[in-house]
């Protein structure tokens, strides 16, 4: 008999932002690295950031429904987490912020691991999280 085949890793996460310039600049400064992608697809632009593994991709549309901020409240996206390997990553990445300006909150360690949590020019979730120790 065969198998059910497993759902695949997640290769990529695109999100709508609505001024992709000040994104681009954004994610640039605080990922540390330039995108891989800048395309226009006629819907819409998207610039792209290899992430280990996986593509995050910033999209901007001309014709945005609305420019209400991000709230993980509504139905959709929650947050984006970005995997680090110890709790100590989070406290250089806690700096780094701090160095570039990015408000972000304190480390919150629970059994399942730690996270740092901060937010993009749309308001969208981002968070650094790290595996327990």
């Amino acid at each position: 008999m065969a198998s059910s085949p497993t759902i695949p890793a997640i290769t990529h996460v695109a999100v709508t932002v609505t001024d992709l310039e000040a994104s681009e600049a954004w994610y640039t400064m605080v990922l540390g690295v330039e995108p891989v992608l800048d395309e226009d697809t006629g819907p819409f632009r998207h610039i792209v950031y290899a992430i280990g593994n996986t593509l995050l991709g910033l999209h901007g549309f001309p014709d945005l429904v609305s420019r209400q901020p991000f709230d993980e409240r509504r139905p959709g996206l929650d947050h984006i987490a970005f995997g680090c390997e110890s709790r100590s990553d989070l406290e250089k990445w806690a700096a780094r912020l701090d160095e570039l300006g990015v408000v972000h909150g304190e480390i919150v360690d629970a059994h399942y691991g730690s996270g740092l949590s901060f937010r993009d020019p749309d308001n969208i979730a981002l968070e650094l999280f790290a595996p327990p120790a």
